[in-house]
């Protein structure tokens, strides 16, 4: 097991190509020195290439390693972060090519925050866990477990790697199946899990068992117990059975997808194809040793994984066409090898940001390990993307600041240059939105999207409605600030898992035609202090997902605004959606929902009952709008 460790300073960075020469020419000396006593067969054994440095927060994993190693150090990992909900530690475990643990001494990994278990195989099957991965309930009430769910267990990582479940060692219900009780930001990607079910609810612990997530993509999977998640999307997909949905369950291009037909009861949606995908680069390590990131093709009308027939399509770069980021490096250092041509590679941290970083350049990869968090700093705009096709933004969180922000994330100008490519979309995986939680945080705007022919692959825009900034929940409404979680402005806009959450005016507003979003999750904002606080003029609130007026054509799958005015339940939204009376904008299968506080008179556009504390988690569904 090889814990990566950076430079000291900036100096020695700037310094690197001198002790690279250094070790060039001895090595020259060494490599001559063999050829001249062994001749040509010294000559074709090279060394093997250097692993990159990663620093200090990387762990790369290597099958040589005894078990018993390997699983303390994820154990000491899992330790520090299993109640770190908070905190800025970041940790990704990366696992070279190779079987992991045995029958008689399983390999079993627990998953806590801000952790990512990711397999460097070319293909899921050139890793395998002989055992678990697995996250928990946390039990909340005083160190007790009379309050045990899955309802803030957020931000995980889980990809490209098998695992052959084995339960060796652990008690009955813990041996049915393999747990991943999970809520919003948790990715699982690029998996092959088999030997026992998957269940995505922890039924082990105390009750309530609550969970709220999620999302899966590219993985082929046992019979998935959905149990207690309120609504998930899965995509490109193969499973072998599903079982079970709370309030909205979503599949796209998924082989093996239940029937939707008697929607809601059950709450299933199911689209044949995914009208447009794209799956998130991957680090992976060749025949020869060497780092490369693979960077998948997007894909239009696809269904099931990208892996089942050979490798998945798209092209490969070597790590040294990355910049391998650190927290310690400068926006200005960052910035320079951006515009040299380099892709960005972000390596587990919190990166404070006092200005943009600036994506200028076509097909730029920015890819962050283990949840690498950029924090907004002074007002910055943390990630600036210029209007141009194919960049690809994946593993990367983004937070406010302590002084308002415009925007955290702006994909194109609104009036800037606006090149696109339908086939090669600049694509959003796994970027997630905070607006406080670990410190208080102000913008405008979360999420900005001004360009044309835009994916955005799961991601999370959250206004927190916890956290430790040290004041109460009536005092976050002035505080923590962020009036619009998503704000689309582009054309053929695709959202695949959009969850947006807690803001102040419009959670999202879709102002581009021909946009598309499967899976729609939002909570709207608990701490309103009084109904005149929570008024669009004359209308009662803000809807939770809003179409702009003069939008054409625009569908929904799937989708749910959840109410819970804690701060005063007294206060009516007067419509979770609010879309123009036009043939072209279509929702399928939408509902509202109240969780014990306050009320949503309808739907959509005036249809639908109110979602009101006469039924606490009694779903309001519209199964079409505008009805047929």
């Amino acid at each position: 097991m090889t814990t990566q460790h950076p430079g000291d300073d900036e100096p020695a960075r700037r310094h690197g190509g001198l002790r690279q020469l250094g070790r060039a020419f001895a090595l020259g000396l060494v490599l001559t020195t063999a050829v001249m006593t062994t001749g040509a067969a010294a000559a074709a054994s090279p060394p093997p290439p250097a692993t990159p440095d990663f620093g200090s927060n990387v762990t790369i994993v290597d099958p040589s390693m005894p078990v018993t190693e390997i699983q303390a150090a994820l154990d000491a990992a899992h330790a520090t972060q299993v109640d770190n909900e908070m905190g800025s530690q970041r940790h990704a475990f990366l696992f070279k090519p190779g079987s992991y643990g045995t029958a008689e001494h399983p390999l079993q990994i627990k998953v806590g925050y801000y952790t990512e278990i990711s397999g460097l195989g070319a293909a899921p099957n050139d890793v395998v866990i002989n055992g678990k991965v697995e996250v928990y309930n946390r039990c909340l009430a005083d160190g007790g477990t009379s309050n045990c769910l899955a309802l803030v267990n957020f931000w995980r990582t889980l990809s490209n790697l098998s695992i052959n479940v084995n339960a060796t060692g652990q008690d009955g219900c813990r041996a049915s199946a393999d747990f991943w009780a999970v809520s919003q930001a948790v990715s699982m990607r690029r998996l092959n899990v088999s030997g026992a079910n998957l269940s995505l609810m922890d039924y082990c612990t105390a009750g309530p068992q609550y969970a709220s997530g999620g999302f899966i993509a590219d993985s082929k999977l046992p019979f998935v117990i959905n149990g207690s998640q309120q609504q998930w999307l899965t995509r490109n997909s193969e499973v072998t059975g599903w079982s079970n949905g709370v309030w909205n369950q979503v599949f796209s291009g998924v082989v093996g997808a239940p029937n939707d037909a008697a929607f809601p009861n059950p709450p299933y949606t199911a689209l044949d194809a995914t009208p447009l995908s794209r799956e998130k680069p991957y680090l992976f390590v060749d025949a020869q040793g060497r780092y490369n990131v693979r960077v998948p093709a997007a894909q239009q009308n696809s269904r099931g994984t990208s892996w089942a027939n050979g490798m998945t399509a798209g092209r490969t770069l070597p790590i040294t066409d990355f910049f391998v980021a650190r927290p310690s490096d400068s926006v200005q250092l960052i910035n320079s090898q951006l515009a040299r041509g380099k892709h960005l590679l972000l390596t587990p941290g919190v990166y404070d940001i006092a200005r943009s970083i600036r994506v200028k350049r076509p097909d730029t990869v920015v890819l962050g390990l283990g949840h690498a968090t950029l924090t907004a700093v002074n007002g910055s705009t943390p990630l600036d993307v210029a209007g141009v096709p194919g960049v690809v933004i994946a593993g990367v969180t983004v937070d406010a600041g302590l002084e308002e922000s415009p925007v955290l994330l702006r994909v194109g100008q609104k009036h800037g240059e606006r090149k696109s490519s339908a086939d090669n979309p600049t694509t959003l995986s796994d970027v997630y939105f905070r607006v406080g939680g670990p410190h208080v945080g102000k913008t405008d705007i979360a999420l900005e999207v001004n360009s044309d022919n835009v994916l955005i692959d799961h991601t999370w825009v959250w206004r927190a409605d916890h956290g430790v900034e040290g004041f109460s929940d009536t005092e976050r409404w002035n505080t923590n600030t962020g009036r619009y979680g998503a704000v689309i402005n582009g054309d053929h806009v695709t959202a695949t898992g959009l969850f947006v959450e807690h803001f102040q005016q419009y959670n999202t507003v879709w102002n581009g035609d021909h946009g598309t979003t499967i899976l729609y999750q939002n909570e709207l904002p608990y701490d309103p202090p009084t109904q005149a606080d929570w008024m669009n003029g004359g209308v009662e609130g803000y809807a939770g997902y809003k179409v702009g007026d003069h939008v054409k054509t625009h569908t929904l799958y799937g989708g749910g605004v959840y109410v819970f005015n804690q701060n005063n339940p007294a206060i009516h939204t007067e419509n979770g959606f609010e879309v123009p009376e036009t043939p072209g904008v279509k929702l399928h299968h939408v509902m509202t929902v109240n969780l014990s506080a306050g009320t949503i008179d309808h739907v959509v556009n005036g249809v639908g009952d109110p979602a009101d504390t006469t039924k606490i988690g009694v779903p309001v569904y519209v199964v079409q709008y505008p009805a047929p």
